[in-house]
């Protein structure tokens, strides 16, 4: 269980399981070890499992016609990653899911999720609580995508975010502001 480690606590920020139905939640997951750039989930691939990161950075980004990249998230430890709408309705991907770094994260499956919140109703609080999170993140971005400035989307990202702006290069937070590289780097130049 000790490997588990993370990713229990993670669930218990929000409910308490037993440990019958802990022992029964990690017998559901499979651990998938990444190497840098190695794509987790590829856009307009079926969307059949959330992930928990337990070690590195992820990135989903969808990728337009163009060849233009438009990352929608990072996930770093400890934290989830899907494509929320593909998942739930069991739909293609619209985003790429590559890892940052050499990454190790825990896959679970749409099939056995849906089984776990019949055989552990806390559960179901649990990812509620998670889908809530996921949206409120969204509508705040996409709010201040439509309102602010790129400085202080920047300024925001930062302070937000700041383990996470410190590893990314200037065009993965270029790409998930929606400016350029070299905007970004006047942004940068022009405090």
């Amino acid at each position: 269980m000790k490997e588990f480690r993370g990713i229990l606590a993670n669930l218990e920020k929000h409910i308490q399981l037993t440990p019958e139905e802990r022992k029964t939640f990690v017998s559901q997951l499979h651990h998938v070890q990444l190497q840098k750039q190695e794509v987790l989930l590829e856009q307009a691939a079926f969307c059949d499992a959330i992930y928990f990161v337990n070690e590195g950075m992820l990135r989903a980004y969808s990728l337009a016609e163009d060849g233009k990249e438009h990352t929608v998230m990072f996930a770093i430890s400890d934290w989830w990653i899907t494509d929320v709408f593909a998942f739930v309705k069991e739909q293609k991907s619209a985003v790429n899911i590559e890892a940052l770094v050499p990454s190790s994260v825990f896959r679970l499956s749409k099939s056995d999720y849906e089984h776990l919140l019949v055989q552990i109703p806390n559960l179901e609080r649990f990812f509620r609580i998670l889908m809530q999170n996921a949206y409120i993140r969204e509508q705040r971005r996409s709010m201040e995508n439509l309102s602010l400035p790129a400085k202080e989307k920047y300024e925001i990202f930062k302070t937000r975010y700041p383990e996470i702006s410190k590893q990314l290069n200037q065009k993965q937070i270029a790409s998930y502001l929606g400016i350029t590289p070299e905007f970004l780097s006047m942004i940068r130049n022009n405090p």
